[in-house]
């Protein structure tokens, strides 16, 4: 059970009730967070939650990379290490916070997190869009209790910018839900050849008709 701020002890495997995250109180007042609750997410405060950043009911830890930590060197490897280990039960996912500061830098970190840790990680321009990302996560669970989106897979795929592209063409389907899509499907042939009823879970049924229709089109 979730243990309110004030509370001794630690609750890393604490899970939050729907339409909630637990949130690191130093997430207190930030943008991410206030953009939280703008889209129907409640957040809980904690100051024991170790290396995670947030806690999401459907049993994900969340970890996010500044910009400033990925562009200041390969410091922040010690830390993703500690966080793979101190992840208990949770599925683990790292934010990353990307601008053309930081470009020359990802590939390498994308490497290390996915091939070398086997850590699922999400690319996102600030807060605004993580908070985005957390927000779609949530309802999700909402939605069908169990679901997560962001599993960690049998493989890893490096987004590669062009397949992002391509995905974001379809109708319905922005960078957030692009993002999660090709996080899901190990390729874009699986995500071609999903039906509906996969795709619902992670974009809402219009999109994935959208989604259908748009790989399938006459030619």
């Amino acid at each position: 059970r979730f243990r309110m701020e004030g509370q001794a002890g630690r609750v890393g495997n604490a899970l939050p009730p729907y339409g909630h995250v637990i949130a690191a109180e130093r997430w207190r007042n930030s943008t991410l967070v206030r953009e939280l609750t703008g889209g129907g997410v409640k957040a809980l405060f904690e100051s024991q939650l170790g290396l995670a950043d947030f806690h999401l009911p459907n049993h994900t830890c969340v970890l996010y990379l500044a910009e400033r930590d990925v562009i200041a060197g390969d410091g922040y490897r010690r830390k993703l290490v500690r966080f793979r280990k101190g992840s208990g039960s949770f599925q683990e996912l790292v934010l990353v916070e990307t601008s053309r500061l930081s470009q020359q830098d990802f590939p390498r970190l994308q490497r290390f997190l996915a091939l070398d840790l086997g850590l699922s990680l999400l690319p996102v321009g600030g807060q605004t869009e993580a908070a985005q990302l957390l927000c779609q996560s949530v309802s999700q669970v909402q939605l069908d209790g169990r679901e997560n989106p962001f599993r960690r897979r049998s493989c890893f795929q490096l987004l590669d910018p062009l397949v992002l592209d391509v995905v974001q063409q379809v109708p319905g389907v922005g960078r957030v839900k692009a993002l999660a899509l090709l996080q899901h499907f190990c390729s874009l042939q699986q995500l071609c050849n999903a039906a509906p009823a996969q795709l619902e879970p992670l974009v809402g049924p219009a999109a994935a008709l959208h989604i259908r229709s748009f790989f399938h089109r006459p030619t």
